[in-house]
């Protein structure tokens, strides 16, 4: 039996992880400091969910103290890998605190990879994001693409932490899969990001604020096909950056036209000015994933967006009250 820690258990990507694996009768403990960066009820209803599945443990720790690495209910535990999810996300709030994002994301990565050489644990995951490729990364974007000219320090962070994980797999031999996400959404999802606030906007009927004038577009992939690429990504690799999601491309505007149609409500859209840490546009090469994990997104857009309106629907009572800002 499989024995996994997880970092960033309540998160959304995290926990869908968490419950795959512990669906396949591993055994995870997860780890999270349930932060205020976002509205925390949400982080609160996924922890709930997975408290109630045989096989999971959780402690309420941050991965950014050092003492992590004498807590006797982390370290010494015979973890057969570390899957860092626990970062600090967002584009635009790493500009008001880039201090966090550095720790989070940087030092926090750090202290899990010395717990991996001090433990000899095999095997490393580091979520990193597509906001490392820049502004004039070619489309779609392949893995090779220039990834030294971050926009801001969410993006700079993490390209810190990819590096680092590589001079412990020179270094320790510690096997590392880097797992490059570009947009991800679905159910329970982030309601700092563009589905989630569109969903209960449009829904709710309140304005909907734009930045930009919806030509933007990003690739779109469901949390579950994000959460199967990053358990394949378990495999023994050496060290790859591999990128996972953007596979399905839609602008804005197309976007909230396909959320009034599932919701049955027409959007009041209230345009404001490009931010300047946002990219035009996003869509990744996923051939890599494709041949080295084996990995295929199966649902499309049109069905995960109906899935997302279907459970804000389902849970209105309690979701309509997240905050989204």
């Amino acid at each position: 039996m499989k024995k996994y820690l997880i970092t960033g258990a309540a998160g959304f990507i995290a926990s869908v992880v968490a419950e795959m694996l512990l669906d396949q009768g591993s055994i995870v403990v997860g780890l999270d400091n349930l932060n205020h960066a976002y509205d925390v009820r949400m982080k609160e209803y996924r922890l709930a969910k997975l408290n109630k599945i045989p096989g999971f443990s959780f402690h309420k720790l941050d991965v950014k103290d050092r003492n992590l690495l004498e807590n006797t209910q982390i370290a010494g535990q015979g973890f057969d890998a570390v899957i860092n999810l626990a970062a600090r996300a967002g584009v635009r709030d790493s500009l008001e605190d880039p201090w966090v994002y550095l720790d989070t994301n940087a030092t926090g990565t750090l202290n899990l990879l010395e717990l991996c050489r001090r433990d000899n644990i095999p095997k490393f995951i580091l979520a990193s994001t597509s906001s490392i490729y820049g502004e004039d990364a070619q489309l779609p974007t392949p893995e090779t693409a220039n990834s030294d000219k971050p926009l801001q320090a969410y993006a700079a962070s993490k390209k810190a932490a990819e590096v680092m994980a590589h001079a412990y797999y020179y270094l320790y031999g510690i096997d590392v899969s880097v797992v490059r996400y570009f947009t991800v959404y679905g159910p329970a999802g982030r309601p700092d990001m563009v589905m989630f606030r569109f969903v209960k906007w449009i829904q709710e009927e309140m304005p909907v604020h734009l930045n930009g004038d919806g030509d933007q577009s990003r690739g779109f992939t469901f949390v579950d096909d994000i959460a199967r690429g990053t358990i394949s990504a378990l495999k023994l690799v050496g060290y790859e950056i591999i990128n996972l999601g953007g596979h399905e491309v839609m602008t804005i505007n197309e976007l909230i036209a396909a959320l009034e149609k599932k919701i049955g409500k027409r959007a009041e859209v209230v345009f404001h000015p490009k931010h300047p840490a946002d990219m035009i546009t996003s869509q990744a090469d996923v051939s890599k994933a494709k041949s080295l994990l084996d990995w295929d997104p199966q649902v499309s857009l049109e069905e995960g967006i109906g899935k997302i309106v279907e459970w804000y629907q389902s849970e209105r009572e309690w979701v309509k009250k997240i905050k989204t800002d």
